[in-house]
């Protein structure tokens, strides 16, 4: 008996401690000199920040931007867990960027060197804080020929690119390295995994280099980031102003070597070639997007929907792409403007990417790619999740411009608009987008106005717009502007103001671990709203001289019929019952773009333009939101399809009433229509008195019929 309980007793130790030494292995992962430790699925701060090991390098890279005939070494600042000086290893959390002497990073411009002393002992924003005592190293790169490294900035070009690239093929054991003394070193320290990290170009440096196909570099997160420099500093063959690419060249270049890269700016300012805005070598060069099959690192993309800095198709035809070529994607989309998810959803950020970076260079299976893809946000703090971007049920509508009438605006429709129908409008470079968007039931010469019927339901918009017009131009060279314009009264993110959608507050949070030169803490931030009557959804914008090609400049002949076709920025918007739609096209539009002074006059024949809408839910949600004749014939078709009528002729006698109608409103005859529509209920309480239709279709056709008739009158 004795025997029997010692031998259970035994037992069960072995299992409690068989348990706990699965537990601890559940916690405790080591692996080829890599710890951590994990709590709730991600690393816990077991490494000591204080006690970190914090050093310059430079990296020779195979560069000689300055053409001083020397190599330029590109600077680099290291911080690293102490315990990589014996077997530790770990991965790299990098940001690589042209700011770290001035101007600075995050909401409160952070430089390396606060002080001045010519010592870098600050690492701008909380990445250092938080992801080094969890088990990575942090290494902020200084682009080449900013701050400590050598030659000359290049805006977006091959140079700048290849002195990130550099780093991390050295973090990979290829390339050579010094350190202060002068002493050669190797990264020895380091697995090789490297993701990149950083807002506006410091996140497009990260777009560029995984553009690279460079081993070792495992992931990236853009924020608000460039994916091709053309588009960054112009639209549709339009700069957004002159001589960009030279004048930041100049902004960023070290403080040292303004003088000396003089000619490079040069070289940069006769290769943009302001004076036609066409796409050439040079901006080819700077297209990341046509490189995305060479991307072999997952992709975060964080962008503001409302950023007028980098602008949204950034972001989506980079997305699109990196889709194309099954890269591994999460998406971001905020209501703010240019600003980075640590100052617009805080803590929620914090904790993806510490889970997006414990997946992807920890290889963690902490369930983040088994989140949903996009997170979208609706107003402000509002979130909502999805599977895809555009979503998944969004299908492109094409949308008709019905002619204006003495009275009202021109209108939209998804059925074809008859006879010879045109108007016109005189591109005014003068006039401010307020003018082009404001008093939309009244004419105006200098643009034309679509307007929509008050919505019977929500209307999702998710893609891009696409605007096709047909019209002859007066003279050589013109510019035109597209807006899609949400005319309602509401709260909505205030993008617009001083800090595009939101406002620093005095207090502040905690991020990781601090010291006296460099803490975790930064002010708090709140969204700004404001309640407006409309908001622009989105804009688009095209030299008529590239409307063949952005590549290609062509003198118009004045009298000549074009097809002038472009799209808008990228958008999704939930247009809201009881809203308007209007569609606006004018010609220079001064608040972005350089204006055309040639105040030509359009004639646009409305029968061959159209718009093209990506709605969710297709033609039907479309057609069901803005009611009106759309709806109504949309209606009669489900009614048929559902067997709701008796007797094809009675079918026959509704249809060819709605053609009528279609007519007399494709016309402006609102008269004859309004006229029309009336005689249209008494054709359907005959029919259903006779048994010819069901109740159920006389109820909705006869209530459609007089919410339009209630809209036309």
């Amino acid at each position: 008996m004795l025997k029997h309980d010692t031998f259970k007793t035994l037992t069960m130790v072995l299992i409690l401690f068989l348990t706990t030494a699965f537990t601890a292995a559940s916690e405790t992962s080591a692996s080829s000199n890599n710890a951590y430790q994990l709590e709730n699925g991600v690393t816990e701060p077991i490494y000591s920040y204080e006690d970190a090991i914090r050093e310059t390098i430079y990296v020779e890279s195979s560069l000689d931007s300055d053409n001083d005939g020397e190599p330029d070494r590109i600077a680099a600042d290291i911080i690293r867990p102490q315990e990589t000086e014996g077997d530790l290893q770990v991965p790299v959390v990098m940001d690589a960027s042209p700011y770290y002497e001035r101007l600075g990073r995050g909401n409160e411009s952070e430089i390396k060197d606060p002080d001045g002393d010519g010592i870098n002992e600050k690492f701008p924003l909380f990445y250092d804080n938080y992801f080094v005592p969890r088990g990575y190293a942090v290494v902020l790169v200084e682009m080449v020929g900013t701050n400590n490294s050598d030659g000359c900035p290049t805006t977006g070009g091959y140079e700048e690119i290849e002195s990130a690239k550099t780093v991390i093929e050295w973090l990979n054991g290829n390339g050579t390295a010094w350190n202060e003394d002068g002493k050669e070193i190797e990264a020895d320290w380091t697995t090789g995994k490297t993701g990149m990290i950083g807002k506006s170009y410091d996140g497009t440096i990260a777009n560029g280099v995984a553009a690279t196909g460079v081993e070792g570099l495992e992931t990236i997160v853009p924020i608000g980031a460039i994916s091709s420099w053309y588009d960054y500093y112009r639209y549709g063959g339009i700069p957004f102003y002159p001589n960009g690419p030279s004048g930041l060249s100049r902004t960023v270049t070290s403080s040292d070597s303004i003088e000396e890269c003089a000619f490079v700016r040069e070289e940069i300012r006769a290769e943009a070639d302001d004076e036609t805005g066409d796409y050439n070598d040079f901006w080819d060069e700077r297209n990341f997007v046509k490189d995305a099959d060479q991307v072999n690192a997952s992709v975060f993309v964080i962008h503001g929907l409302n950023d007028y800095n980098v602008k949204a198709n950034h972001f989506s035809n980079w997305w699109e792409e990196l889709a194309n070529h099954d890269v591994p994607r999460k998406l971001w989309l905020t209501q703010t403007g240019h600003v980075d998810p640590f100052d617009f959803r805080r803590a929620e950020w914090v904790d993806t990417l510490h889970k997006w970076f414990d997946h992807w260079l920890l290889d963690i299976d902490n369930g983040i790619m088994d989140e949903p893809t996009v997170d979208i946000e609706r107003s402000a703090d509002e979130w909502e999740t999805y599977s895809s971007w555009p979503l998944e049920d969004s299908e492109s509508v094409k949308v008709k411009l019905g002619p204006a009438t003495e009275k009202l605006p021109g209108t939209m429709t998804t059925t074809a608009v008859k006879g010879n129908f045109s108007q016109t409008f005189t591109d005014n470079p003068d006039q401010t987008e307020q003018e082009m968007v404001e008093d939309e039931l009244t004419a105006k010469e200098n643009r034309l106005m679509f307007l929509s019927p008050e919505l019977k339901e929500d209307m999702t918009l998710s893609g891009v717009p696409e605007f096709d017009i047909r019209a002859t131009v007066n003279k050589e060279d013109t510019n035109l502007t597209a807006l899609i314009v949400d005319y309602g009264a509401d709260e909505r993110v205030n993008h617009r103001d001083r800090g595009e959608g939101v406002r620093t507050l005095d207090t502040e949070s905690c991020w990781g671990a601090s010291i006296d030169v460099d803490d975790a803490c930064y002010k708090e931030t709140e969204k700004t709203t404001h309640t407006a009557p409309y908001e622009i959804v989105t804009h688009g914008w095209l030299d008529a001289q590239n409307w063949r090609s952005l590549s290609r400049t062509e003198i118009l002949t004045p009298g000549k019929s074009y097809r002038f076709q472009w799209d808008t920025l990228p958008e999704d918007y939930v247009f809201k019952k009881g809203h308007r739609i209007g569609i606006v096209i004018a010609g220079s539009d001064d608040r972005w773009l350089m204006t055309d002074d040639t105040r030509a006059t359009f004639n646009v024949e409305l029968g061959q333009s159209h718009v093209k809408l990506p709605i969710v839910g297709g033609k039907k949600a479309f057609e069901r939101a803005i009611g009106g004749l759309p709806y109504l014939q949309n209606l009669v078709d489900e009614l048929k399809d559902d067997g709701e009528f008796n007797d094809e002729g009675a079918i026959r006698r509704v249809e060819t009433h709605l053609t009528t109608l279609t007519h007399y409103q494709n016309t402006g005859s609102m008269d004859k229509a309004i006229k029309h529509l009336n005689g249209f209920k008494p054709l359907l309480e005959h029919q259903k008195d006779q048994d010819l239709m069901s109740e159920v279709a006389y109820n909705q056709l006869m209530s459609a019929s007089e919410a339009l008739l209630e809209d036309w009158q």
